[in-house]
Order: structure tokens, then C-alpha cells, then sequence
């Protein structure tokens, strides 16, 4: 074969490959979805969906301080559960047909136990002998009721219990509220903010126990709770310059009275008991203090009277409200706290509610003790 044969030859080979070749490719093509031809409509414009308006965040409900009038009557009954073992064992003595020497001494150990104090028990016995001398103690009903009178007579219902809340001169009511810690101090500042929202009167709340941030937001949350607004300063701060500060505010915005929480006291600290003295003056430069109110535990008897004394040395306790006087403590601290200072028992706490504060009343209170 010659050359040119060959060469046609695979000319013609290559010819037919090549054909095979295109023919396979243009069948794949068109196997394939053609690819898609770019949009030429132009998206309409994005309408704006409004969106649902946000929850405004709910508004959280005021409570509504319980008045004082309507916890009365729930406070005596819970004293007078607490506290009947006193009166029925004092009646149990009274009630005897013979009142020897060892009676009496039975009826001083019995108020003695009560926290009375050594002055006014012999006070009572002695008062008490001379009356059943006389009466006699054939009547028990008589007996009781000498006992309940010269029990009124050491509480001592010709005491001014009124609590200073309100200013003078278009100035606010400061209150001043001072104790040793655990005594239930911040408890009891916010307690009496409830009375006195619950009266309609405007509140506001000075935390100046800077040194526990803790008894800070405590008494903003109590506050919070009844609509009440709380000053309060950096913490480890000049307790001085919350309380002026609170009382300035007071004055601008026409409050009626300003509760201010001072820091808890150990008595026996001087330096501590020195800056309460300083606590008072500085905000004494802007108004009047109506009333510094020492708040003592009733459960720590002779301890209490001593933290009394010193606290009415430096900073003049005008009153007391007198905290946890249910359970196991003893009625008689009232008449012995009030012996010893000169000054009235205002308020009490039984319990551990928010409402569980009441304005003291001797009567009730003796009726109380008496299991009446």
C-alpha cells in the first residue's frame, strides 16, 4: 500500500472519531435542563410588614398596706396566745384561798421570769398586798381585776405613743431609726412606711446603713413594693451624707416624712456610736428630727435595756418599737425597758408579715398578757 493510502486512511479515522466525539457531547447537552436564563423582572419593592408593637413591660402592682386599726385586733390575739402562760400563772397565785409569804415570793419569781425588772415587781407585789388586804381574796374576779390595774398602771397609759412623723414649717417629718443588727431595724423602717402609706401619707426612705450593701436593697425592694422611693449612697460611704441628702430631697419634693436607716450599732464601739451622733447632727442642718426610734429584739432582756441605755445617751431616743414580741419573749420587758428610760414603748412586732407592726395600746396589751 502506498503512502497516500495510508495517510487518507487515517485522515478518514480521525475524521470519524472526531464526529463520534461531537455527536456523544451535543446528545449529553441535551439531556441536561438548560441552565436557567438570569431574571431580567426586577423584585418588586420590599413592603414593609410592621412588626408587633413590644409588650411594654408590665407595670408591677402597688400593694395596699393593711391600716393599722385592721391589725389590732390580729396582733392581740397572737400576743395573747404567746404571752397567756404569764397571766394564768399570776392569776393561779392570786386565785388561792391563803396568800402566805411564799405566795408572794411565787408571784415575784413569776414576774421576775416575765422580764418585769426588780423595781417594778416589788412595785406591784406591795401595791398588790396592801389591795387584797383590804379587799380581801375571797373573789377571784376581784383579785384578777386589782392585778389587771396595777399591771395597766406600770405600763403606764398616761404616756404620749404618738409617733413623730410630721414636720413643721412645711417641712417634712424625719424619723431617725436607730438599734443594734438583728434587731429586725430595716424590717421595722420599712413596716413603718407601710403604716404611713397606708394613712396617705407621701414616704420617702433613707438607707443610710451603707456598710451592708444587703440592708441597702432590702429596703429598696420594701419600698418598691408600696410606690416608695429609697436615697441611698455608695456603699461603704458617709452615712451622714445619705441622711442629708434624704432629708434635702424631702424638703424639695414636699414629702410628708422621711424614714432614715442608720447603719446597726454595736453599743459598745464608741467610734460606732460616735458617727450615730454625727448622723443626727448633720442632718439636723436641714430639719428638725421628730423622732429617733430605738428598735430593740423583746427576746434579749437585760441585753436589750443595755443597748437602751447608751443608745438614749448619744443620740435622745424619743421611742421604741419593740420587735419579736411573740415566741419567747417575755411581756414584761415593756414595762422594764420604759422604766429604765423614761420612755414609751410606741410600736410592736408579732410576727413576721409586712403588715405584722401595730401602735402599742396598754390596755390591750395588759388584757393580752392576762389571756383576756
Amino acid at each position: 500500500m502506498s503512502d497516500v493510502v495510508i495517510y487518507i486512511v487515517i485522515a478518514v479515522a480521525v475524521l470519524v472519531l472526531g464526529a463520534a466525539v461531537w455527536f456523544g457531547l451535543v446528545a449529553g447537552r441535551r439531556g441536561r435542563p438548560a441552565p436557567p436564563e438570569p431574571s431580567t423582572v426586577e423584585a418588586p419593592d420590599q413592603v414593609a410588614v410592621a412588626e408587633p408593637p413590644a409588650e411594654a413591660p408590665a407595670v408591677p402592682t402597688l400593694e395596699r398596706p393593711e391600716p393599722p386599726a385592721g391589725r389590732l385586733e390580729r396582733l392581740r390575739a397572737r400576743l395573747a396566745r404567746s404571752q397567756s402562760s404569764l397571766g394564768r400563772g399570776l392569776l393561779a397565785v392570786l386565785s388561792r384561798d391563803r396568800l402566805d409569804e411564799s405566795t408572794w415570793e411565787e408571784l415575784e419569781d413569776a414576774l421576775l421570769t416575765a422580764d418585769v425588772g426588780v423595781a417594778p415587781t416589788q412595785e406591784l407585789v406591795e401595791s398588790l398586798r396592801s389591795r387584797l388586804r383590804v379587799e380581801g381574796v375571797d373573789d377571784p374576779t376581784a383579785a384578777r381585776t386589782a392585778l389587771r390595774e396595777e399591771l395597766v398602771g406600770l405600763v403606764d397609759p398616761t404616756l404620749d405613743r404618738s409617733l413623730g412623723v410630721d414636720g413643721t414649717d412645711g417641712q417634712p417629718g424625719v424619723v431617725l431609726v436607730v438599734g443594734v443588727n438583728g434587731t429586725g431595724k430595716t424590717t421595722t423602717v420599712a413596716r413603718i412606711a407601710r403604716v404611713l402609706v397606708a394613712e396617705d401619707k407621701t414616704v420617702l426612705l433613707g438607707a443610710a446603713d451603707t456598710f451592708r450593701a444587703a440592708a441597702v436593697d432590702q429596703l429598696i425592694t420594701w419600698g418598691q413594693r408600696i410606690g416608695v422611693e429609697t436615697v441611698r449612697g455608695p456603699e461603704g460611704g458617709d452615712p451622714a451624707s445619705v441622711g442629708f441628702d434624704t432629708v434635702k430631697r424631702g424638703i424639695e419634693e414636699g414629702i410628708d416624712t422621711v424614714l432614715v436607716d442608720t447603719a446597726g450599732r454595736l453599743h459598745t464601739k464608741a467610734g460606732l456610736m460616735d458617727e450615730l451622733g454625727k448622723v443626727k447632727r448633720v442632718i439636723e442642718k436641714q430639719a428638725p428630727i421628730t423622732e429617733v426610734l430605738l428598735v430593740i429584739d423583746a427576746t434579749t432582756g437585760q441585753n436589750g435595756l443595755t443597748q437602751a441605755r447608751v443608745f438614749a445617751e448619744v443620740v435622745d431616743v424619743t421611742g421604741i418599737a419593740l420587735t419579736k414580741l411573740d415566741g419567747t419573749a417575755k411581756g414584761g420587758i415593756v414595762i422594764q425597758v420604759q422604766r429604765e428610760l423614761g420612755v414609751p414603748v410606741k410600736l410592736v412586732g408579732l410576727g413576721e408579715g409586712a403588715d405584722d407592726l401595730a401602735p402599742f395600746e396598754p390596755e390591750p396589751f395588759v388584757d393580752a398578757l392576762l389571756g383576756d
